[in-house]
């Protein structure tokens, strides 16, 4: 059972809680284990496209922390030094590499983000609070789906006609192109339109209207939603107790790792992981039930 047939809020709760502490915590075992739960969950909900947009994120890290170590200086570690002879100290490049991974683990989960949260969770959650900022997040984020749509749709016809980007010569290519996104962005900018007058037709930011959803806080959530916050709680409680805590400038200092540490490492692995252990758990429970009433049936024939 995916984590999206959750309800909203508890997802709310999850990716805002993950995606703070993947920013907060720059400790390298916080940091590494958000990097690799976002990386996996990423996988698991969005197969080859997510490993290979996960791949992609690494040669940006490696750009990012050698022009982080190269034009920013602290540290008192020198390893190197620069063409034009600026120094590169292992403080800044060790930065460097956690500013990266964050970053990429920040876009790993926004990705699970996508995957998860359609836009009427985004509705259902900011609907009655904010009319208008759940409208706005709503088209927002199916608008670039419809404008891939569109754009591939355009650009078939253009080519049937001898007008794609791929036909004629370099400036024909060129204006081609050209033309293909004038007419894209005509497109998005009419359908915006067209979207708020018939949102407001149907008095969408009208005092006291309802709205419909079939969302409903059962059991299940709620067990969920306990053991998320006992999560939330255990990592809280390791930034009170600066088990998340490490220097960079000048020197890199880190806590000294005790026993107690360990169980916060655990207990913050356990809630980047909570959503897909789940998942799988729930896959192999109907795996395991199927292949009973499989086993069942051949014997019934036999």
């Amino acid at each position: 059972m995916r984590f999206d047939s959750y309800h909203p809020a508890i997802n709310f709760i999850f990716f805002t809680a993950v995606i703070a502490f993947t920013v907060i915590f720059r400790h390298p075992v916080y940091l590494a284990i958000s990097y690799a739960a976002a990386f996996a969950y990423s996988v698991k909900l969005n197969g080859r496209r997510g490993f290979s947009f996960n791949l992609a994120l690494i040669p940006f890290i490696t750009l990012w922390t050698w022009i982080y170590a190269s034009f920013t200086h602290f540290g008192v570690t020198n390893i190197g030094e620069t063409a034009v002879g600026n120094m590169i100290t292992l403080e800044s490049l060790i930065y460097g590499v956690v500013t990266g991974v964050t970053a990429a683990a920040v876009l790993m989960w926004m990705a699970c983000v996508h995957a998860t949260v359609s836009s009427d969770k985004v509705v259902y959650l900011f609907g009655r609070v904010t009319p208008k900022l759940s409208l706005f997040l709503s088209i927002l984020l199916r608008l670039i789906p419809r404008i891939k749509d569109r754009a591939r749709r355009i650009s078939t016809a253009r080519r049937a006609v001898g007008r794609g980007t791929n036909q004629g010569n370099l400036v024909r290519r060129c204006i081609n192109a050209v033309q293909l996104a004038s007419i894209v962005t005509t497109w998005t900018m009419e359908n915006m339109i067209e979207t708020a007058d018939s949102m407001r037709s149907r008095g969408y930011a009208l005092k006291g209207r309802s709205s419909f959803s079939i969302y409903r806080f059962d059991n299940r959530d709620r067990s969920f939603v306990i053991m998320l916050c006992a999560e939330i709680t255990a990592a809280l409680a390791g930034f009170a107790l600066d088990q998340t805590k490490v220097l960079y400038d000048p020197q890199i200092i880190v806590n000294p790792v005790t026993p107690t540490s360990y169980l916060f490492y655990g207990a913050y692995a356990f809630l980047n992981v909570l959503p897909m252990t789940l998942q799988l758990l729930r896959e192999w429970w109907f795996k395991r039930q199927s292949d009973i009433l499989k086993n069942v049936k051949d014997n019934t024939i036999q």
